[in-house]
């Protein structure tokens, strides 16, 4: 079955969204609106609007372009490593790889809005929280199958694991876009590596430092 030629339309609408999301990575949600998008992108508020017909809506298509770009950058490719702890390094790693992006130059647009929307309840903080909530799910899940695989030991928790990983994600956010500090990567990397080597099966317990920092 073929795929569906994509319109004129479609691919303006794409274009938009990736001008925005960049523009929502260094400026954050608060700072996007009709008039910053039109100054960004030389067009129009009115052609704009034709393309999304209030800032909510904005908002919230900016989140849903962002979202399935992470799953095409980071979950997709991750999906072809065997099944475990490899496909759980790359999740990580590929999640890094996204943070650092030229095309993010703030940084994860989705870590920036649940700060600042954590404390406004409305379809916004909705949407960060699915996503945010769908992540954590892949990455228990990932945490399962290394359970199912004996690379882990039985009493590993897969909730404790996705939370600890999650943390180190945000603190590298913090410690490279507040404070600059310029060994974050390779402190998450060793971070994570040790998490792997304190649930790792006895039977399984070697180095496992397979990722070498950028």
């Amino acid at each position: 079955v073929g795929c569906a030629p994509v319109s004129r339309g479609d691919r303006a609408r794409a274009a938009i969204l990736d001008a925005a999301l960049r523009l929502v990575s260094k400026s954050g949600l608060d700072g996007l609106t009709i008039g910053t998008l039109a100054d960004a992108t030389g067009m129009s508020k009115s052609g704009l609007f034709a393309h999304f017909g209030s800032r909510e809506e904005l908002l919230l298509a900016v989140l849903n372009h962002g979202q399935q770009e992470f799953i095409e950058v980071v979950l997709n490719p991750a999906l072809k490593k065997p099944r475990g702890l490899p496909r759980l390094r790359a999740m990580f790693v590929n999640w890094l790889d996204w943070t650092e992006s030229a095309e993010l130059p703030g940084g994860c647009p989705m870590i920036g809005g649940a700060t600042e929307f954590d404390d406004k309840p409305g379809p916004v903080k909705d949407m960060l929280a699915a996503g945010q909530r769908a992540w954590i799910d892949t990455l228990q899940r990932a945490v399962r199958k290394a359970l199912e695989e004996g690379q882990v030991q039985s009493a590993t928790d897969p909730e404790q694991v996705a939370f600890e990983m999650f943390g180190i994600a945000l603190v590298v956010h913090h410690h490279r876009r507040l404070l600059g500090y310029q060994k974050a990567r390779e402190r998450a990397l060793a971070a994570l590596e040790a998490l792997f080597e304190r649930h790792a099966a006895p039977t399984s317990r070697k180095p496992l430092r397979a990722v070498s920092a950028k």
